[in-house]
C-alpha cells in the first residue's frame, strides 16, 4: 500500500476484512470460472509479468490486484475450517510443508551452490541452483508423504510428483513477484510488522500462490472427471491441494485415479 493515503489504507483494509469475514461465516466458495482465472493468473500472467518486469500498478488496479492475489488463498483456507476433519487439517499442513521445504531448500542450496542467477534484475540473491535444490527436496518430501501415508490418497508416486513439482515452480514465482513489487515500489521491506524478516508478505508470498493454485487444480480435477455428483461441500486433499466446491475427498481421488489410468 505504498503511496496510498492513510484513509485509503484504512478503507482498503476494512473492505478486505469485511469480505473475508463474510466469506468465512457465509461458507462462500469459489466457482469453476474463478478457479480458471486463478490458474491463468499464476501460470500465465505472473510468469509474463516477471519476464517483462512490468511496473506495479496504482490506484484501483492495485486494489484489485491485491484482492486477486490474496483472496484465492483465503478461500483455500476456508476448505479447512476449524470443524474440518483431521485429514483436511493434515492436507493444509501438507501444502504448507511443501512450501516451507521448497523455501528452505532453495535458500541453502543457493547459498552453497549458487552460480547462475535466476532473476538478477528482480532478486539478485536467487539462483537456478537454489531452484534445483528445492525441486529435489520437494521430491523427497513428497516421497515421505506417500511412504508414511500421511494423506488418504491412492495415487502413484509419479502422479504425486506431477502435482507437487508445478506447485514448487509457483512457489518460486510467488516469491519473485513479491520481490518485484518491493523493487518497483523502491522499498526494502513489505511492512514493519516483522522486523528483520522483510514484513508479513515476505513470510507468506509463496504460500498464498501455492494455496490458490492447489485449490484451483483440485477444483479442475473434480469438475473434469465427469463422474462426480457435487452435493457435499467438504474439503479435499490432493497432496495438500485444497478442496473444491461440493466434492469430498474420495470423489476427487477417484477422479484423479481415473484420469491418470488413462495416461498409462
Amino acid at each position: 500500500m505504498v503511496g496510498m493515503s492513510l484513509p485509503r489504507q484504512a478503507c482498503y483494509l476494512a473492505l478486505s476484512s469485511l469480505f473475508a469475514a463474510a466469506a468465512w461465516f457465509g461458507h462462500w466458495r469459489m466457482q469453476g470460472a474463478e478457479h480458471g482465472a486463478v490458474l491463468a493468473l499464476w501460470l500465465l500472467l505472473v510468469p509474463a509479468w516477471l519476464a517483462k518486469r512490468w511496473k506495479m500498478p496504482s490506484g484501483l488496479t492495485a486494489w484489485l490486484l491485491g484482492w486477486a492475489l490474496m483472496l484465492p488463498a483465503w478461500f483455500a483456507f476456508l476448505e479447512w475450517r476449524p470443524n474440518a476433519s483431521a485429514r483436511d487439517a493434515l492436507a493444509l499442513l501438507a501444502v504448507m510443508g511443501l512450501v516451507w521445504v521448497a523455501d528452505v531448500a532453495a535458500y541453502f542450496s543457493g547459498k552453497a551452490f549458487g552460480r547462475r542467477k535466476l532473476a538478477p534484475a528482480i532478486s539478485p540473491g536467487k539462483s537456478w541452483e537454489g531452484v534445483y535444490g528445492a525441486v529435489v527436496c520437494v521430491a523427497v518430501y513428497v516421497a515421505l508423504v506417500d511412504h508414511f501415508g500421511w494423506l488418504d490418497i491412492k495415487l502413484p508416486l509419479w502422479g504425486l510428483l506431477l502435482l507437487a513439482l508445478p506447485l514448487t515452480a509457483v512457489s518460486v514465482c510467488g516469491d519473485l513477484l513479491e520481490s518485484w513489487f518491493k523493487r518497483s515500489a523502491g522499498i526494502k521491506d513489505s511492512s514493519r510488522l516483522l522486523p528483520g524478516h522483510g514484513g508479513v508478505y515476505d513470510r507468506i508470498d509463496s504460500l498464498i500462490a501455492v494455496l490458490a493454485v492447489s485449490n484451483a487444480c483440485a477444483r479442475w480435477a473434480a469438475c473434469n472427471s465427469g463422474n462426480i455428483a457435487m452435493t457435499k461441500p467438504q474439503g479435499i486433499a490432493v497432496l495438500g491441494a485444497t478442496g473444491s466446491v461440493g466434492c469430498n475427498t474420495l470423489d476427487v481421488v477417484a477422479a484423479i485415479r481415473s484420469a491418470t489410468a488413462s495416461w498409462r
